[in-house]
């Protein structure tokens, strides 16, 4: 009896040893963000409620296991929706639309993660928009997305900012710096237009310290294939076309003077020339040279945020996007002010122009584009609440 109520014993120290161990946790986040907007597209006036305005409306379930000598088994699975309807954001086909991923981080040596996840030149570039790239009200959003309905551009592919079916290193600070690896493979999606993306490679590092930030990005993008509708009268006639291998350059940088947060980013984007008399055939009768669709580009922001008071946030960036060698180019700026009521709930205040020239059609996110040459503007008041 003795012997047995010691093996029992014996196992029970075991297994709080074992428990202790291998400690886990889970923890349920999210953003809740409404805001109403006055637009000016092109000359036709609206009033909405939509939500994101400041950070984008998310919930999300991320952990943590602790497997002992500074490893750590770690995973983040993270969603949008549109707060005033309760729909989807972006694409109502995938659960987990903003990340989606699991793997291994340690103290010394760096994380190892695999699934739906930021590319390193988002991480490059992310710290330098004063808006924070968010997918609804950011210039610099703005400016990336207008490479999905920008004719000069379709063919030449945009920074998506996130990558599904991919493998991504991130190192451990180094004294102020960070290094990160990507590689993406093949993927296809069907929201917001159906795309077969080739496979990636993303390489990007930066540093932060003593009030100064640097970041530098490079990814190239293998081929694809994507439908979409190239004829602006008839948005429902889709046609098929090749995506040609795109090299994508980034840099940013920011300087803190007291209150003042300087900030400026800059991308370029080219692609690889497709092969002599390709063309896109639209109807038995129209075929459009795959080269109008294929144009490098630039996009540059400068801008700074500004803690005017404790409370008190005032963002402020200017933008330009300039394809090469056809007249397209639009220049923008938007104004922002963040009041926190708490450190969970703030008011937001947005004001922006956009004005295309020549061929160019870009437009906020989620907003229905507007005519070549034409320009809008808005107004946006709302609130933000993370929990």
């Amino acid at each position: 009896m003795r012997l047995m109520s010691q093996s029992m014993c014996g196992a029970t120290l075991m297994f709080a040893a074992g428990a202790a161990l291998a400690q886990s946790s889970v923890t349920l986040y999210g953003v809740a963000d409404v805001f109403v907007q006055y637009l000016d597209n092109g000359g036709k006036h609206s009033w909405s409620e939509r939500s994101g305005g400041s950070t984008g409306s998310l919930f999300g379930l991320k952990g943590n296991e602790d497997l002992g000598g500074g490893l750590k088994a770690v995973f983040d699975v993270e969603t949008g929706f549109n707060i005033n309807n309760g729909a989807y954001f972006a694409d109502t086909s995938s659960l987990f639309y903003r990340q989606s991923w699991v793997g291994l981080k340690h103290d010394t040596y760096g994380s190892l993660t695999f699934g739906r996840q930021y590319q390193p030149s988002f991480w490059a570039v992310y710290f330098t928009d004063p808006f924070r790239g968010n997918e609804v009200m950011s210039p610099l959003a703005a400016a990336d997305l207008a490479g999905a309905t920008d004719r000069a551009t379709l063919a030449t592919q945009y920074v998506s900012g996130r990558t599904s079916n991919s493998i991504v290193y991130q190192s451990p600070d180094m004294r102020g710096v960070k290094v990160f690896a990507m590689y993406g493979m093949p993927a296809t999606s069907t929201q917001p237009v159906q795309v077969s993306s080739g496979s990636m490679i993303d390489l990007a590092a930066n540093y932060s310290g003593y009030g100064f930030y640097a970041g530098a990005g490079y990814q190239y993008q293998h081929g694809g294939r994507e439908t979409a509708g190239l004829v602006a009268a008839a948005p429902s006639m889709l046609t098929s076309f090749d995506l040609m291998a795109t090299e994508h350059f980034s840099a940013a940088l920011a300087y803190r003077i007291g209150i003042v947060n300087l900030q400026a980013n800059y991308s370029y984007n080219r692609s690889k020339d497709p092969a002599p008399g390709a063309v896109v055939t639209v109807t038995p009768t129209v075929a459009l040279p795959l080269a109008s669709l294929v144009h490098s580009y630039s996009i540059v922001e400068v801008g700074a945020t500004i803690q005017a008071s404790p409370v008190d946030v005032i963002e402020i960036a200017g933008i330009q996007r300039n394809v090469r060698g056809v007249h397209d180019n639009t220049s923008g700026i938007e104004l922002g002010l963040d009041h926190n009521l708490s450190k969970r709930t703030s008011l937001y205040l947005r004001a922006g122009y956009l004005k295309n020239n020549g061929s160019a059609n870009m437009s906020w996110p989620g907003v229905t584009g507007v005519t070549g040459g034409s320009k809008q503007i808005l107004g946006v008041a709302g609130m933000s609440h993370r929990f």
